[in-house]
């Protein structure tokens, strides 16, 4: 699940990978899409799923690692990949809640283990972009 993008990210913002920090990650997320139009909506989206890709992402990490947070900006949209090391390469669990939950808000949603690290990568595209304000998913 190598990242599309290839190139540095936007924003990278590296935090421990405990639960606690997932606020802080939520609200930078929030701040960036501001700063890219998105409607209110779409934030509170965005805030929902970079706290159901937390929620797969922190239990999975190795003891003191770090959770890092990148932010790929796109014309009316923003890929998120959130990653930890995870040496023991767990599988991701398709049948839960945070799972169905992204993979229903966001699109190219994708997540699971590679190379000694657990990922989750998604976009969020704006309403506005899109051609849909007024119509909320």
């Amino acid at each position: 699940m190598a990242d599309h993008h290839g190139g540095r990210a936007d924003v990278e913002l590296r935090l421990p990978a405990e639960g606690a920090y997932a606020t802080v990650v939520r609200t930078t997320a929030a701040g960036l899409a501001a700063r890219l139009d998105f409607t209110i909506d779409d934030i509170e989206d965005l805030r929902i799923a970079i706290g159901e890709a937390s929620a797969l992402v922190i239990p999975e990490a190795d003891p003191g690692a770090d959770l890092v947070a990148c932010f790929y900006f796109g014309p009316g949209s923003m890929t998120v990949t959130l990653e930890t090391e995870a040496v023991d390469e767990p599988p991701l669990d398709t049948e839960s809640f945070a799972w169905q939950v992204l993979d229903t808000m966001a699109q190219d949603a994708a997540a699971g283990p590679e190379d000694g690290r657990f990922r989750v990568r998604f976009t969020m595209t704006s309403q506005v972009a899109a051609g849909t304000t007024g119509v909320h998913h």
